[in-house]
């Protein structure tokens, strides 16, 4: 009898079984579900030209998705992420996926380095106040930007980078942080919204540059907009996501 979680011994240990001891409509149901939710990420990982889909594996259980695996970069395995994401029904992604780069990849610290400076400055995005560390692959972002988006630009291209296993975005902010005012800015952008319903979202500022957002939203590019649009507030230096995804298959 499988014991492993969603089988029958499973399901009987919790008790959810009916009178004739076998699982009730609900519980059968709710595994159809997991069934096809796993499924679904399976094939629009396999659908998306920028994942590749043999080295992951992906179970399914009550809306969370854990993707496992083996990718050759760390562009492909958050890649992955996203493509996972953006499936009707996934409320959560736990992207398990480990990163082994392969031998044509492999760059001692100070040449990575020096891959990761040169695509730094070829984006205008990134200030020159950026800096990096490299150590067996994982690099750390260092040094100062006045926007978060200008924070989030020097990860990306440095995701892109051939030999880059993992990242640390220790990138600090120089605003001013003081989000009191920002309140009815981030309200007004989710009004605005298409992919956003902001009667169900609140919004709490704090003169310390804390933003705090909570609520619900049906899907993770709803939950993406709506948290890009509090970084994107004057005086914010933190953001503190509290947003549930209730997405529905």
């Amino acid at each position: 009898m499988d014991a492993a979680p969603g089988g029958l011994a499973y399901r009987l240990a919790l008790g959810e079984t009916g009178e004739d001891g076998m699982p009730t409509p609900e519980v059968e149901q709710a595994a159809m579900r997991d069934d096809d939710l796993r499924r679904y990420v399976a094939a629009e990982l396999s659908w998306d030209p920028q994942v590749d889909s043999e080295g992951v594996e992906v179970s399914a259980a009550c809306g969370t998705v854990t993707l496992r695996g083996t990718a050759a970069s760390l562009r492909l395995k958050r890649a992955a992420g996203r493509s996972a994401a953006r499936v009707r029904g996934v409320t959560r992604v736990a992207n398990d996926i480990r990163v082994q780069i392969p031998d044509r990849d492999r760059r001692d610290d100070e040449d990575l380095r020096g891959d990761i400076l040169e695509a730094l400055m070829l984006d205008v995005s990134v200030p020159m106040t950026v800096d990096a560390r490299a150590r067996d692959g994982f690099v750390t972002l260092t040094g100062t930007a006045e926007w978060h988006y200008q924070r989030e630009a020097a990860e990306s291209r440095t995701t892109d980078v051939p030999g880059v296993a993992g990242i640390d975005n220790a990138i600090t902010l120089t605003q001013a942080p003081d989000a009191r005012n920002a309140r009815d800015a981030i309200s007004g952008a989710f009004r605005r919204a298409a992919v956003l319903a902001a009667h169900v979202l609140s919004v709490e500022t704090f003169s310390d540059g804390l933003v705090i957002l909570s609520g619900t939203v049906s899907c993770w590019a709803a939950h993406d907009h709506a948290v890009a649009a509090a970084w994107s507030a004057p005086g914010v230096t933190r953001v503190e996501d509290r947003i549930s995804v209730e997405g529905r298959p």
